[in-house]
């Protein structure tokens, strides 16, 4: 258990092993970088195990959604490391001359990573990477309600380096917010909105940078002229992926009014394919009675409220198998909250301005999904609609690169990261300029006349 105290004691060993230079070489970088690549495949059983106690993750899913990802990054983060870590030169304004100006990177110093539970691996060890990769000593808080991975993950970490590099610390929530009452210089944090919102609360009373990894309501469009097989097959695949546990999860489909039916039965024929032979085996659970129970109640509430569910019904082991929710309208219950499950209500429309409005009305989601073959239709919603990112024609896979950025907009998010944009988010760049000693250009000092002012006037205008 952690006090006051400890956390206070471990925070001070980080920041002078940062403070000593050690984290700031190349080479130790990628050294501990290989540590941490080295470690996830020795550990790949393990892992497998952890994943499969604490949601059903098969071992499929697990590499494929959580070892690999990370393992991916890390190979990204290694490859062009020695690139980002230069100094940059940039053009110096005539009135400075003679000098020379460049940016500088140079890491934070302590970081805190807070990571969830429904990739437990992955949004944890992702975030490290970059922190690493940076020149950062970490501190890593996992989730608590995927007790199993985080013992792995601190397990794997102590493994490999010593505390005062990077330290895994397992906490309740009381513990997590007096952690979070002391300083860091820079706080990453995956979850819930309204934890994101405490974060932020917490970090301003140190003024301590933040990433806010949120999520929201990610609307999946279909208009008339998508492949309408091709995309319930690919909806499935975002929704049924970790049992719809997922910040970008398509939430709910607007699909014109007389393509409903269709796409129903399609997305249920790709349901039955994933799954042949009604054999389950392969598919997560939810994470908790807790969380089990309340997807349930946006069933029925949804239910009552006119919508029409139609899905496999039966329930077992916290497994709830994938459900449709049709006729859906915006004013419906299950439409007031993420549902971070397999549920997915359908809106069927005969105006997709309606569906704009009521995007662009709400708060900017984390992900949207647009299935068109219309690129004017394409470009309308673009420049309508706020979103962190998305795909055309797909779902999930615009998170799975290191060469683009991941990250929310408004309150689905602040901050980027993946690849070189995890980078950047654990980097502080310096503007440095260099001047020169051999000349001194007096028109900047005191006394100032009208011959300076004519002489500033000309270099600055």
């Amino acid at each position: 258990m952690i006090t006051e105290n400890n956390s206070n004691e471990l925070i001070r060993r980080q920041r002078g092993y940062f403070q000593s230079g050690v984290t700031r070489s190349v080479s130790f970088r990628l050294q501990a970088l290989d540590k941490l690549a080295g470690a996830l495949r020795d550990f790949d059983q393990e892992i497998e195990k952890a994943l499969y106690e604490d949601l059903g993750k098969v071992p499929m899913e697990a590499f494929m959604t959580e070892t690999g990802m990370v393992l991916e990054e890390i190979s990204f983060l290694k490859k062009h490391l020695k690139k980002w870590v230069k100094n940059r030169r940039v053009r110096t304004p005539i009135a400075q001359f003679p000098s020379k100006s460049f940016v500088s990177p140079e890491p934070y110093g302590t970081v805190l990573i807070m990571s969830p539970w429904n990739y437990p691996l992955q949004l944890c060890l992702s975030p490290l990477a970059g922190a690493i990769a940076a020149g950062n000593t970490a501190i890593i808080k996992p989730s608590s309600q995927s007790p199993c991975t985080a013992q792995v993950v601190k397990k794997l970490i102590d493994s490999i380096f010593p505390p005062e590099y990077v330290s895994v610390l397992i906490l309740d929530h009381s513990e997590s917010d007096r952690l979070l009452e002391n300083k860091f210089d820079y706080i990453f944090f995956t979850g819930s909105q309204s934890a994101g919102a405490h974060i932020m609360e917490m970090a301003s009373k140190h003024l301590t940078p933040v990433s806010l990894e949120l999520g929201g309501k990610s609307p999946v469009i279909i208009d008339r002229t998508a492949d309408l097989e091709i995309a319930a097959r690919r909806v499935a695949f975002g929704k049924v992926l970790n049992a719809g546990q997922t910040c970008v999860a398509p939430d709910y489909v607007i699909i014109e009014k007389d393509l409903q039916d269709r796409f129903t039965e399609l997305y249920f024929k790709n349901i039955e394919e994933f799954f042949p032979d009604n054999d389950w085996s392969d598919y997560p659970r939810i994470i908790s009675r807790e969380k089990y129970e309340r997807l349930q109640g946006l069933v029925d509430e949804a239910v009552k409220a006119g919508a029409e569910a139609v899905g496999i019904k039966e329930k077992e082991n916290l497994k709830i198998r994938p459900v449709v929710l049709k006729d859906t309208d915006f004013s419906n219950p299950v439409m007031k909250q993420e549902i971070f499950g397999p549920v997915l209500p359908v809106i069927p429309l005969e105006n997709f301005e309606e569906g704009l409005d009521f995007i662009i009305s709400h708060p900017k989601p984390l992900a949207l999904y647009l299935f068109t073959r219309d690129r004017q239709f394409e470009k309308h919603v673009l420049n309508r609609v706020s979103f962190g990112g998305g795909c055309i024609n797909d779902t999930i896979i615009h998170l799975a690169t290191s060469e683009m950025g991941f990250g929310g907009v408004g309150e689905s998010g602040t901050g980027t990261y993946h690849g070189k944009a995890s980078f950047d988010t654990f980097t502080h760049y310096r503007s440095i300029v260099k001047k020169s000693v051999l000349i001194d250009l007096p028109m900047r000092y005191h006394p100032y006349n009208k011959r300076k002012i004519n002489l500033i006037k000309k270099f600055m205008g």
